[in-house]
């Protein structure tokens, strides 16, 4: 008798340590390679050394935001969706919409203490719809302008304070750096995910580019925001690249001032040659500066179609550590995003700020955040597209008149957003 309870008890001991040593792989997905890459090789082995039975498998990266989203639309019906991903702040609303993104309120109500994670309210709401909490805010980021100092001197501009506020100034000082022989002074992001700049402009402005399911580029502001753009395009003879070629030739040393998100700062960083790099405020229409920007950045979901609650606990895990505590903070440390976390914020990067003047240029700019405004309905991706191609053709020079645009994008793309009836 004796022998056989000895052996009942090895079994169950071997078969518990069967369970403790059993291995959970979720996958994951995220986009942006040549910003996020160094983040996630932070982050992970963290992960790792605290959850060493869970294995993330990680994805080719998306291109950009509106990649991703098309890419887990069609993961959606394909049956292949991995089970947490990273989207565009305005581009959650679509996947709650389509059942694709599950509730986070299961898991959260779980935890003891979520609200000392660092998860205020301000950025929860980022991730929220009907009440129901669905993305958790990974990194927030603002357009800031980036200098090269040395190429500036040629334009007599030695310190910070001399940088242009307002884009008045900004082809001002172009043409000073034409004259002194800079070929390219100037690239200005009009290219960047989700018609950002168009918005940044509009909220310079303090006009939000959608009122309800009405396209505002019909209203002054709108045709401001297109005059603007035409004005900087042509007064500093600006060049028509591709974003990844423009980060890459302003790293290189080539371009004098280059206006675009924080979130590159950390690899323009590590990648800039030998020349002084100044980040600075977003220049405004007036010396006043903007009167709101548009935050930037991406939440994490989660998608899984797992039902096994072993799994799903592994991909919460996941979600909740990359956007808390060592994991949030590591955003700041490798990208020029902000974490929109409080215990990162204020514990864990409470120094980090004061070292890194290029990257606090975004956190003085906090109190002009607004929203990054999604198009209503299932066309959101095709809006996105017709203004992409419409700014582009201010940039050819094939749209010579702003009104007669203004116009055309105001028609096409109210044809695409639901009727308010």
């Amino acid at each position: 008798m004796k022998k056989c309870l000895t052996a009942i008890a090895f079994l169950l001991a071997a078969g518990s340590a069967q369970a403790q040593d059993e291995k959970i792989t979720i996958e994951f997905a995220y986009p942006y390679s040549h910003l996020f890459d160094v983040t996630y090789e932070k982050i992970l082995p963290m992960f790792n050394e605290q959850y060493p039975n869970i294995e993330v498998k990680i994805r080719a990266a998306y291109e950009s935001y509106e990649d991703g989203t098309n890419t887990i639309l069609r993961e959606a019906v394909a049956g292949t969706l991995p089970d947490v991903t990273m989207q565009g702040l305005n581009r959650q609303a679509i996947l709650v919409d389509k059942g694709i993104a599950k509730s986070l309120e299961p898991f959260i109500l779980k935890e003891e203490d979520f609200a000392k994670d660092g998860y205020h309210d301000a950025m929860l709401a980022l991730g929220t719809f009907n009440d129901d909490i669905y993305g958790l805010p990974f990194s927030v980021s603002l357009p800031v302008g980036y200098y090269n100092m040395d190429v500036m001197a040629k334009a007599g501009i030695t310190s910070t304070d001399q940088l242009p506020k307002t884009w008045e100034e900004v082809v001002a000082t172009c043409g000073k750096l034409r004259e002194a022989g800079v070929k390219n002074p100037m690239f200005w992001g009009w290219n960047i995910t989700g018609n950002w700049f168009l918005q940044a402009l509009m909220w310079s402005q303090d006009k939000p580019t959608m009122e309800g399911n009405d396209f505002q580029i019909s209203s002054p502001e709108g045709l401001k925001s297109l005059e603007t753009m035409q004005s900087l395009f042509r007064g500093c003879d600006m060049q028509n690249i591709e974003w990844k070629a423009a980060l890459a030739s302003f790293s290189a040393g080539e371009i004098g001032m280059m206006f675009w998100s924080t979130s590159a700062l950390g690899a323009v960083e590590r990648a800039k040659g030998d020349f002084v790099l100044k980040t600075n405020e977003f220049p405004g229409l007036e010396a006043t500066g903007p009167k709101g920007l548009p935050a930037g950045g991406n939440a994490a979901l989660l998608v899984s179609t797992s039902e096994d609650p072993k799994e799903l606990d592994a991909a919460w895990k996941w979600l909740k550590f990359i956007t808390s505590g060592q994991g949030a903070a590591e955003v700041a440390r490798t990208t020029g995003y902000m974490p929109p976390n409080k215990a990162a914020n204020e514990v864990i990067l409470a120094d980090f700020y004061k070292d890194n003047p290029n990257k606090e240029t975004a956190v003085r700019q906090l109190p002009l955040l607004r929203d990054w405004q999604a198009y209503p309905g299932d066309n959101g991706l095709a809006i996105t597209q017709v203004i992409y191609d419409g700014i582009e053709g201010v940039v050819t020079g094939e749209y010579d008149d702003m009104s007669e645009l203004q116009e055309a994008l105001h028609e096409e793309v109210q044809d695409l957003l639901p009727s308010a009836n």
